[in-house]
């Protein structure tokens, strides 16, 4: 079985989503990463990490705030926004760190 740690250390960008199920704005995000998952296809995987499931990730990464988006490859940030985004702000922001 995957680790998270596994997930995030591959060279394949990985967008996480920390959420908690009782975070209105998390729901919202939900359709906005369906959307952008259509759009990029294999070049991107996204996973949601739920905040109230995982402390380990969410402390260790400092999310103070749902929903907060961070893109990793091989291990590092390298993007990270805290609140909803809609699909034009999000596929924007995550293009510059896509091959």
């Amino acid at each position: 079985m995957e680790t998270f740690d596994d997930v995030i250390s591959g060279a394949h960008p990985v967008l996480v989503d920390f959420f908690a199920t009782w975070c209105q704005p998390c729901r919202m995000m939900h359709p906005v990463l369906e959307q952008v998952k259509a759009v990029l296809g294999d070049r991107l995987r996204i996973i949601k990490v739920d905040v109230d499931r995982h402390g380990q990730a969410t402390a260790r990464y400092g999310v103070q705030a749902v929903p907060t988006l961070m893109l990793f490859s091989e291990g590092q940030v390298l993007w990270r926004s805290s609140g909803a985004m809609d699909k034009a702000a999000l596929l924007a922001a995550l293009e510059p760190f896509l091959r």
